[in-house]
């Protein structure tokens, strides 16, 4: 009874928590970080799920305060942060040119190992020039930074990254919200823009909590129908969906289509970074307009030749992005079957809606107790009521792990009831 007492202070610190944030008059503007207790109380509670320290992370399993568990949390999708290869890459840009560049890509942070990366991902990407940021959160914050200006209108797919959300809130234009993957309201959104203002569509090609798709062929259409620019941030597609994981706009024969191509080298890509492709002008302009590669220090060599050496094994080793859709559909197949709600997922990304952030906090803790690694996701990085575990999976999960998953997930299900 204590315990079921504290998780329902939880619950009321969760429910009560952004209204006292944003609604607290003091003339002391931390006081409201002094008077916030939710995390406090999931710590007495044992479900704060976040910040969690990880001894080690081997790509299917990870050892997470001592114990060995299976890793059903990372992004790690094609398994290559524990390729030796990749490993190797970066012990030698170590050695040979330092751990750091010291300073930005405008002014004395760009080497060759950057100019490769560029020139290798653009290739691959089927276009004609690639920029290369030290995260793939800058990456967005410099596409719109440099490109939307006062006279045009960015228009945002609700449930996009909040890289994206965070570049509009710097950019000078406008910025517009339709439905998620709503195609009626993207036009009536659209169709409501005067014609002399620039108007750019920006996505994320795979939604990174509810692992369905971008409409994209239908966005394509209604951008070309109303003179309208396409972005596609492309994070959880590269290096999962497409010939041989070269991203959405391949997946849906698109890539002529598509204008910029963004991404990351923090998922499938094993390293840290992200970039952006598209047609040279355009990528001459954001690297010298776009504010987050003019005022960051460079991604250091070790990144670089990590991200370069994973791409090129993700090109020469297609197998494994057939091994993740494998596992993924089989996940998909499976939680549908016993009844879970995983929405209307496509991809290694399957969330499992269970509805009150107490309930998906309860249940990270049971599963890493039962030696099963999720994440708990509640308000506002989801909607209210819709607080999920984010489960993902990667090339290198055995079968026998998975089903040891779903075993214990089923366990879970029948005790908890959603």
């Amino acid at each position: 009874m204590e315990e079921l007492a504290t998780e329902n202070s939880v619950q009321e610190s969760l429910a009560n928590r952004y209204k006292l944030i944003n609604n607290k008059t003091s003339n002391d503007p931390f006081q409201k970080a002094y008077d916030f207790d939710s995390i406090d109380l999931m710590r007495q509670a044992n479900c704060y799920a976040y910040y969690q320290t990880i001894d080690q992370n081997e790509g299917p399993e990870a050892i997470v305060n001592g114990k060995t568990c299976t890793m059903l949390g990372s992004n790690n999708y094609l398994g290559l942060t524990i390729e030796p290869r990749v490993r190797q890459a970066a012990i030698d840009a170590i050695a040979q040119f330092g751990t750091s560049l010291t300073g930005s890509r405008l002014l004395n942070g760009t080497h060759a190992l950057h100019e490769k990366l560029e020139e290798e991902l653009a290739k691959f990407l089927n276009k004609e020039a690639a920029l290369v940021f030290t995260t793939g959160y800058q990456a967005n914050i410099g596409i719109t930074t440099a490109l939307v200006g006062k006279n045009d209108y960015l228009i945002l797919d609700k449930f996009n990254h909040a890289s994206i959300t965070d570049g509009a809130d710097l950019a000078k234009g406008k910025t517009v919200y339709y439905q998620h993957n709503d195609m009626n309201d993207l036009e009536r959104v659209l169709q409501s823009i005067p014609e002399e203002h620039g108007k750019v569509i920006m996505v994320d090609g795979v939604f990174s909590m509810e692992g369905d798709l971008a409409d994209l062929p239908n966005i394509n259409r209604l951008a070309k129908k109303y003179s309208a620019r396409l972005v596609v941030d492309d994070a959880h597609g590269v290096g999962v969906i497409g010939e041989a994981g070269r991203g959405t706009a391949n997946y849906f024969g698109l890539e002529d289509d598509v204008d910029l191509i963004a991404g990351t080298f923090s998922k499938a890509l094993a390293s840290i970074g992200g970039f952006v492709a598209g047609d040279r002008k355009v990528i001459e302009s954001i690297k010298h307009f776009g504010r987050s590669i003019l005022f960051s220090a460079s991604l250091p060599p070790a990144s670089v030749a990590a991200a370069l050496e994973s791409l090129r094994i993700m090109q020469q080793e297609p197998q494994r992005v057939d091994r993740l859709n494998k596992n993924a559909q089989y996940m998909r197949e499976q939680l549908r079957t016993r009844g879970f709600n995983i929405g209307h997922t496509e991809t290694p990304i399957i969330p499992i809606i269970v509805g009150e952030d107490i309930k998906a906090l309860t249940l990270w803790r049971e599963l890493l107790k039962e030696g099963v690694y999720v994440n708990a996701v509640i308000y506002p990085a989801v909607a209210r009521n819709q607080a999920l575990l984010r489960t993902s999976y990667t090339s290198e999960h055995s079968r026998e792990q998975l089903d040891r998953a779903l075993e214990i997930l089923q366990k879970m299900k029948n005790s908890y009831q959603f």
